[in-house]
């Protein structure tokens, strides 16, 4: 088997030795093996969507990031239908967008905000 090394800062190795032990993964190898897993089977979903969809776009940040969230709103504002934003911890948003229209073009919204390192949490859920 390929061996990959990564870096990872120590709040998310600390993250990541929780789900260990919680979760109950022999290792962090097997546990960041079942997470890759899982953003593969994410990403394969959203390569299967097509035409007109209705989904559901969660974004979480810290609340110095809001302009960077603005900025991406702002080149998707034809497919919003609805954006919530809420103050969820002391420097923690959540910004909630209900949004409407051609499968590739959400699918690029939402890679633009996963692709942002300032973002903590993305989900796309298609309806």
């Amino acid at each position: 088997m390929p061996i990959v090394s990564i870096s990872l800062n120590e709040e998310i190795l600390s993250e990541l030795d929780n789900l260990q032990s919680t979760l109950g993964f022999s290792g962090r190898s097997e546990a960041i093996r079942a997470g890759i897993r899982s953003f593969v089977s994410e990403e394969k979903q959203k390569a299967d969507l097509s035409g007109d969809i209705h989904a559901i776009l969660l974004v979480v940040h810290g609340d110095e990031f809001d302009h960077v969230v603005s900025g991406i709103t702002h080149n998707f504002e034809d497919l919003i239908t609805t954006h919530l934003h809420s103050k969820i911890e002391s420097r923690k948003c959540m910004e909630l967008f209900v949004i409407d229209g051609d499968a590739k073009k959400i699918t690029t919204m939402t890679g633009n905000f996963q692709t942002n390192k300032n973002m903590d949490t993305v989900k796309l859920v298609a309806l």
